[in-house]
């Protein structure tokens, strides 16, 4: 009934989609070096920190819905609960040609909402209270609409595979810590380690993977964290094409940034919230704490003069 190709409106914004792709080449990059220098240079066999770290990213991606549900205590509704959320996700899905996803709501005063699920045929979309009541509906259609361009763009999936070398360099450094500790730099670490009698050169190679692997998770988590941020302007710029109204994205954003700062929030509701934050439209925090390279969103401002002058551009062509 669906096929596998995007909708012949869905147009990428190609500056974007370059940008993407060179963070994405140079993730690439600088896994090909770790493991060339764990092979060449460590003599450690890989086989089993992949294995581990695909049990890990495996774990993440087919169960990551039910962790986030689970986490911000989400259920999921009927169309004869919710018929307004059922009819808006019904008719947009069909909009991206995408089946329509499972529909959850949370039961919190943070206006918000986050899609989830390794694949188009297992997204669920979570919508809380506070959003769908506090929000006009062509706003609350925008959101939606963002939060399906992410199945759309299997961002769950993505973001998995950025991660997964990420997540080989913390089992690596976190195992030579624990072998450190253990009194093991010179016993024979991953086989490579036996061939060396020394035990200050043995302790010396693993204070350089130690570094190795440090400076291997920083750079990948600041990449994978620039990613994500580019993938949010990407979700931002669907649901502009979706809707064919960007201003209407603007307003909810502009809206749901407003209501975080407001006192009517509880901390309770925020804490709750932290485990999902990187799923949010807008992350759940006061002020200004995730600004930067390690932001998994871009500023709110900068989002929102995006969709401006995709406006001006829908209303008055190119210039």
């Amino acid at each position: 009934m669906f096929s596998h190709t995007r909708p012949s409106w869905y147009k990428p914004d190609v500056g974007l989609a370059t940008r993407m792709f060179l963070v994405m080449a140079i993730l690439v990059g600088v896994y090909v070096f770790f493991g060339f220098f764990l092979y060449a240079f460590l003599h450690v066999s890989l086989i089993l920190l992949i294995l581990v770290a695909a049990i890990i990213a495996g774990a993440q991606l087919f169960f990551a819905d039910k962790i986030a549900l689970v986490s911000m205590r989400a259920r999921e509704v009927s169309e004869q609960e919710e018929p307004e959320l059922h009819e808006i996700i019904g008719r947009l899905a069909m909009q991206a040609n995408l089946p329509k996803p499972r529909i959850a709501l949370v039961n919190t005063s943070i206006p918000n909402a986050f899609a989830t699920g390794r694949d188009k045929n297992h997204a669920v979309v979570a919508v809380t209270t506070a959003l769908k009541n506090q929000l006009p509906p062509q706003e609350l259609e925008a959101v939606l609409a963002h939060e399906l361009t992410h199945i759309l763009n299997r961002d769950m999936l993505v973001m998995t595979i950025a991660t997964f070398f990420s997540m080989v360099a913390g089992l690596l450094t976190r195992s030579l810590l624990w072998t450190g500790m253990m009194g093991g730099y010179g016993g024979g670490y991953g086989g490579g380690y036996g061939r060396r009698n020394n035990n200050n050169d043995a302790g010396a190679i693993i204070l350089i993977t130690l570094l190795v692997s440090a400076i291997v998770s920083v750079i990948s988590f600041v990449l994978v964290r620039t990613l994500s941020r580019y993938r949010e302007l990407a979700a931002d710029r669907g649901s502009a094409l979706i809707t064919g109204s960007p201003e209407h994205l603007a307003s909810a954003l502009l809206r749901i940034s407003g209501k975080m700062e407001s006192s009517g929030i509880p901390q309770a509701d925020f804490r709750q919230a932290q485990g999902v934050n990187a799923l949010f439209i807008v992350p759940a925090i006061r002020g200004e704490s995730l600004a930067g390279l390690f932001s998994t969103h871009p500023s709110t401002e900068e989002r929102v003069a995006r969709l401006q002058a995709m406006a001006e551009q829908m209303e008055h062509g190119p210039r």
